[in-house]
Formats: C-alpha cells, structure tokens, sequence
C-alpha cells in the first residue's frame, strides 16, 4: 500500500497522472459558500458561547479531591444554593475542579465556596475563588481581534512582496477568511466556550494554513514563469500541475499534524474532561482540515481566476486554445504540434502526454 501511495505521488508529481482541480473550480466554490454560509448561520444562532474570561464571572477552584471528581455533584451544588445559573465545570489536574458561573454577589460568593466545601469533604483552604470582570474579559477580546487582524495585514504585505503578486496575497487573504469563519462556525454550532485557549487555537490555524497556501503558491509560480514564452499550456494548466505535485505533501503534513490533535482532543474531551485541551484541541482540528482543504481546492484556484482577469494571461490562453483547435482541424498530431494535445484536458491524463501516431506495419 505504502509503495503504491509513493507511486501515486511520483505520478502526480512527473504529470503522468493529473486531476483537473483548477478546471473544476466552480464546484469547489459552492462548496466553500456553502459551508462559509452554514457558518455564519451558526455564529448568529447559536452563536458563540463566551467564557468566563470574556464575559466575567466568579470562579470557583475545589483542590485535594478525594476519590472521583463528580462534575454534577459540583453543577448541582451551585445551583441549589445560588438559584437559576449555569455553571461549566472542568477537571483540573488529578485531585481538582474548576466551577465557572456568572458573576455573584459577596454572599453568594461565600455560601457556594461553603456548600462545595461540605460537598466534596474539602478544608477552607482548598476551596479558590477568583473574580474576573466584564472589562477585563472585553480588554482580551479586543486584542483577540486586533491579533488577528494584524496578523491578515501582515500576511498581505508579506505575501505581495515575496510573490511580486497582489492576486496571489489578495487569494490567501481569501483562503484564511474562508478557514476562519468555518472554524468559528463550527466551534458556535458545538456550543464549547470560547476561552483564551481557543482564541490561541484560531490564530494557530491561521499560520498552518498560510504556510500550506504558501508552499503551493511557490510551486504554482515556478512552473508558471515560463507562460508566456511558450504556447503549449495555459496558466491554469500549469497552476493545476502546481497543484497535483504539491497535493502529496499537503495530505502528508495533515496527516502528520491531526493524528497528535486528534488525540490530544479525545484525551482533553471524553477522558480527563480538561477545558482548556479540548477548547484549543477542536480549534486546531477543525482549523487544519479546513485549511488543507483550501490550500488545495480554493486559494490556487481562486489565484487562477484573478490571474486570468489580466490582458497578457487572457490573450495567452485564448492563442493556445486557438492553436490547439487549428492542429486539430489540420489533422496535426503531437508530434508535428505538441501544443495540440494536452492531456490535462483528458481525464487521467497530464501535462506532456502526447498522442503519439499509429505505426504502420512493415510492407514485404
């Protein structure tokens, strides 16, 4: 299986094998918009479910646990003695809870902080309590934002300096957007709250997915630059084979990475019930897989509609597809005018592939 993985990767990457990603881009498109729709439903309701650390509260931390930490036990002690509220309730270390609610009085303070101590067989000095304000949460919102904002700017200068390439920024730019708003979105839909952890998550998802595109994108700019000085493949040809030859090392890299999320998401979610590995774990889940995605089928792609907009590249391709109609019309052959025949236009087929004449038997 190994070898015959290895052997699709050669192929891809010689153009013995190709799929026409770049042709079908339309389709990929409403995929995107549609999931990107889904989302932004999502975000609006339910919406995102803001933590402690965004919102304020009171928090309450029960140390030196005895036997199994009981969630509910906490939930409905809180509850009993500080009426209608919704605690969230998380495992810290081996022997701890955390108990997170909205913002109290004094006294309820001190009441709850007493019932969780007769609940779990604790002493006064194990029982924390910790009050975080609104403006405090909204202070780390507000950079959470100007983070990322900062980090997209950046991205786009960068980008546009190293590549020479508005379009190429102007289609990362785009593939982030993209990435982030189905993370977010499905991160609301789930209902987990959003902590500091998640917000780290997000801008990690960012930089991964940058350096995917980025890595696409260099390769899409080597085989390109010789466009125009040859008329056998349009510039989508030669962005798609960027895309195939890289398409190997895209799946490898996410592979590799989401195989340790994965974990750390079904330790952090369903074993030691820890908030702060399972916020930041389903960020970077949802986050790289979304971000191969698009690496792959919406920012090269994307780059390729905007780069086909320009009058040197839209001139380019139509004498290419008007040199391959008049070999064909003349009868011409690969071999007489290789431009003719381009097998990425085949299914199966890759760039290079000429159709070779039929050999006539020898007469005697």
């Amino acid at each position: 299986m190994a070898a015959g993985f290895a052997q699709w990767g050669n192929d891809l990457y010689t153009g013995r094998r190709s799929y026409d990603i770049v042709g079908h881009r339309r389709k990929f498109y409403i995929v995107s918009a549609v999931l990107v729709l889904i989302s932004s439903i999502l975000l609006i309701k339910p919406g995102l479910n803001p933590g402690i650390e965004f919102r304020g509260g009171s928090e309450f931390v029960v140390s030196g646990i005895a036997g199994d930490r009981d969630q509910q036990l906490a939930i409905d002690t809180v509850r009993s003695t500080a009426g209608d509220v919704s605690p969230e309730v998380t495992n810290l270390g081996d022997d701890s809870l955390r108990i997170q609610v909205s913002e109290l009085t004094d006294e309820q303070v001190t009441k709850i902080g007493d019932a969780l101590q007769a609940a779990f067989g604790v002493t006064e000095d194990e029982i924390t309590t910790q009050f975080v304000g609104p403006t405090w949460g909204a202070d780390v919102s507000s950079k959470a934002i100007t983070g990322i904002f900062v980090f997209l700017l950046f991205v786009a200068v960068v980008m546009t300096i190293y590549f020479r390439n508005w379009r190429m920024a102007l289609a990362a730019l785009i593939a982030l957007g993209h990435d982030l708003v189905i993370t977010v979105g499905i991160y609301a839909g789930i209902g987990w709250e959003v902590t500091p952890a998640t917000v780290i998550g997000f801008l990690t998802i960012l930089g991964y997915s940058i350096y995917d595109t980025v890595v696409v994108f260099d390769k899409v700019r080597e085989n390109a630059a010789d466009t125009l000085d040859q008329t056998r493949y349009t510039y989508a040809e030669k962005a798609n084979l960027a895309v195939n030859q890289t398409l190997v090392r895209s799946i490898n890299t996410s592979v590799v990475a989401l195989l340790p999320v994965s974990a750390i998401l079904f330790v952090g979610a369903f074993i030691l019930r820890a908030g702060t590995l399972r916020d930041i774990a389903l960020a970077l889940f949802v986050g790289m897989l979304v971000g191969a995605y698009s690496s792959i089928f919406l920012a090269t792609p994307f780059e390729v509609t905007l780069r086909e907009r320009e009058p040197r590249i839209k001139e380019h391709t139509a004498k290419v597809r008007a040199a391959r109609v008049a070999g064909s019309e003349d009868g011409a052959t690969a071999v007489a005018a290789p431009h003719v025949q381009v097998g990425a236009l085949r299914p199966g087929g890759h760039l290079g592939q000429a159709a070779q004449p039929k050999r006539r038997k020898p007469t005697r």
